[in-house]
């Protein structure tokens, strides 16, 4: 007996979608108590799972078969032009409102936004850490929807080959299309898993390891027949972002026993949604395990009616949910924008800039949204429908790429100047005015050290054996530590190659050099790689001849713990120093905490000054190698040059020279800079033989 599938309107649906956006919504603004609120994208992917398939079962129950042309036209005229209208005005807020560095970084967001595979491009960049440290895309939230385009494009097609294949054989489909959803749905889960302990953007952002989420919503889809509730009556046709559903249609009204029992399933399902907004946080490992609880409960509520279905079919409600996705795609544009120009703001102003990109939502849901999804003309053909969506991709892509071209034209051609005397970097005199940057504010973002793959990545344990100078010296220099050792490459290998020695180059990005347990934003999880790197680091050391020199460095701003700071440095010293060698702390330089280079490349050098307070951390280890009570440790600061001690800001070029490749580490070229000064102290420090 085949299923029949009805499309009945679903207005506690529309309903549950204002749940998911404002609870979207409430988190970017970080309302207090809202830690949890991203996972109303959770409940988007089951419901659109639900309304999907659907209503591909719908038009298989009645037909045999669907229209691929169709199905894809559809979520054309539903998704496409209210998304390429918030790309295009992103692309002009950008160009109007940013400086041309984020410009540039702006329009690859809007061409991977525009081809639906953002996603991966995120994922990219939350894993990489050279691009990790940028400021927040405006286009972030594109991540779900390229998600979603994703699982659709290869979702549509199976369904299709199982129903014609079904229908050859003479067979129901509906049993291999439970099958394929259980199989998928649970390997998709269980790569979600894997991934979650691996790396967590790429277990949050990618479509293989959300694909399950929607497969909870097509096997809803697929039990709504069996199901014992009515439907709500017929709806209008929709396009697969409505809250049209699939039902049994009116039927007898179940017994007293079964109502209470769906009531309640429906309202447990709607508590753990809640719990999930409230409960979770930034810090829980995600999706993982407790993914489940959000969207086996956005399941409940879907499939069980309950007091909760009620009180989503309101007005009010139902009237956000129209709104959702429009306002989904307005309110991150908007607040990151806002922020780019006003810098960062409390919770109350967030909240206010999300309320308030409701008017341009309203505006594409009544203009845009609405008109051309239930426009007669253009959903008489299929290829109508998708000859809107194709230009709605075609013009943001266009603007992308006139911004981009404008942004490379600028970036390489303009050559900031300095405004005001500068301090040299390397002697302490004057520069100056009218000096030209350099490097360029382009050029810096790529000004790294020239010690390619000693930073190793992220997942990996043991540094490769990095050796620059004279390789077959018995004489040798190690630089031991994260980046920010990895910054001072350039004076280690002047040492180095100035004396005959060789250089050996131990860096792990994000690592701590000082026994700290960290947990890593990149993987979402504690940095277990960086612990057995460190220890496999100190006991190749200890296994080596002893060397001349030994330059130490880290980021000091891994904890704000003195004594438990104190007591890692402890841990990491004490083996280096039994190495025999002379060890040098070279203190963290400034964290600026914004972009420099992007800054840079859009107005006057001294508008990209930074509090010094901020900008420099409290560094225990440094004041005690200064007050002696680090026996065997000897301090390099450069800090002085770099930040004067009267001043209330730090500067972001100084002479002409750009300080800063992002928003932490310093650029090569100042490392060059710096190098004959910070020999020339070691060499007064007698920690190294004097080159004429």
């Amino acid at each position: 007996m085949i299923p029949r599938y009805r499309l009945g309107f679903r207005p506690d649906i529309e309903g549950l979608r204002a749940v998911a956006v404002l609870a979207v919504l409430a988190f970017h603004a970080t309302v207090p108590g809202m830690a949890g609120g991203f996972v109303g994208v959770d409940v988007f992917f089951v419901i659109s799972g639900f309304l999907i398939t659907g209503l591909l079962l719908r038009d298989v129950s009645a037909t045999g078969r669907f229209s691929l042309a169709e199905f894809y036209a559809r979520r054309a005229r539903r998704i496409l032009p209210a998304a390429g209208v918030v790309l295009l005005a992103t692309t002009a807020g950008a160009w109007l409102m940013l400086p041309p560095l984020r410009g540039g970084d702006i329009a690859a967001d809007v061409v991977t936004a525009a081809l639906y595979i953002a996603n991966w491009r995120f994922v990219a960049g939350q894993t990489d850490y050279l691009a990790a440290e940028r400021d927040p895309s405006p286009l972030l939230h594109y991540w779900s929807l390229a998600v979603e385009e994703q699982f659709y494009l290869l979702w549509a097609p199976l369904l299709l080959v199982l129903v014609l294949l079904a229908r050859r054989l003479g067979r129901s489909p509906f049993p291999a299309i439970a099958v394929a959803i259980v199989t998928l749905t649970g390997l998709s889960f269980a790569l979600s898993l894997w991934w979650t302990g691996v790396s967590a953007p790429l277990a949050y952002l990618s479509s293989p390891s959300r694909a399950w989420q929607f497969g909870v919503g097509a096997l809803v889809a697929l039990l709504m027949p069996y199901s014992s509730r009515p439907d709500g009556g017929e709806g209008r046709p929709d396009a697969g972002g409505s809250s049209d559903g699939t039902g049994q249609g009116r039927g007898r009204r179940p017994r007293f026993a079964v109502r209470v029992a769906q009531g309640a399933l429906g309202l447990l399902g709607a508590a753990a949604v809640v719990w999930s907004i409230v409960r979770i946080g930034p810090s829980t490992p995600y999706p993982g395990t407790i993914a489940l609880v959000p969207t086996l409960g956005t399941a409940a509520v879907i499939l069980f009616r309950s007091p909760v279905s009620a009180a989503l079919s309101s007005a009010p409600v139902r009237a956000i949910g129209r709104l959702s996705f429009s306002w989904y795609l307005w309110h991150w544009p908007v607040l990151v924008l806002a922020e780019a120009v006003l810098g960062a703001q409390p919770w109350p102003v967030r909240l206010a800039l999300v309320l308030g990109s409701a008017l341009p939502a309203v505006l594409t849901l009544k203009l845009v949204e609405r008109p051309l999804r239930l426009s007669a003309v253009v959903s008489a053909l299929p290829r109508r429908g998708l000859a809107l969506g194709t230009s709605a991709m075609a013009v943001p892509l266009a603007a992308a790429l006139l911004l981009n071209g404008g942004v490379v034209h600028g970036a390489t051609a303009t050559r900031a100047t300095v405004t005001g005397t500068a301090t040299d970097t390397a002697t302490g005199t004057a520069g100056a005015p009218g000096t030209a940057l350099r490097p360029t504010p382009a050029e810096a973002r790529t000004d790294f050290p020239r010690s390619a793959g000693c930073e190793i990545e992220l997942t990996a344990t043991t540094s490769p054996p990095c050796l620059f100078g004279n390789p077959a010296s018995k004489d040798r220099i190690v630089l031991i530590g994260d980046s920010h050792a990895g910054q001072w490459f350039a004076v280690a290998e002047r040492i180095a190659v100035r004396r005959g020695w060789a250089l050996e180059v131990l860096t792990k990005p994000g690592c701590p050099l000082p026994r700290l347990t960290v947990v890593d934003p990149r993987l979402g999880r504690e940095y277990r790689e960086c612990d057995t790197w460190r220890e496999h680091a100190l006991k190749r050391l200890a296994a080596q001849a002893p060397p001349r020199l030994v330059l130490v460095a880290s980021l000091n701003a891994y904890s704000s713990d003195r004594a438990a700071l104190t007591r890692a440095w402890d841990a990491t010293l004490t083996p280096l120093s039994r190495l025999g060698a002379p060890l040098v702390y070279l203190r963290d330089t400034p964290l600026p905490g914004k972009d420099v280079p992007a800054c840079l490349s859009g107005g006057p050098v001294a508008d990209c000054a930074f509090p010094r307070r901020a900008a420099l951390r409290p560094d225990p280890l440094a004041e005690q190698v200064r007050a002696g009570e680090r026996p065997g440790v000897r301090l390099l600061d450069v800090v002085p040059l770099l930040c004067r001690e009267t001043a209330d800001t730090c500067p972001a070029a100084l002479d002409g020279v750009v300080l800063y490749r992002d928003d932490a580490h310093i650029t090569n070229t100042l490392a060059v800079r710096l190098a004959p000064r910070m020999e020339q102290d070691l060499e007064d420090l007698d920690l190294i033989p004097t080159v004429l």
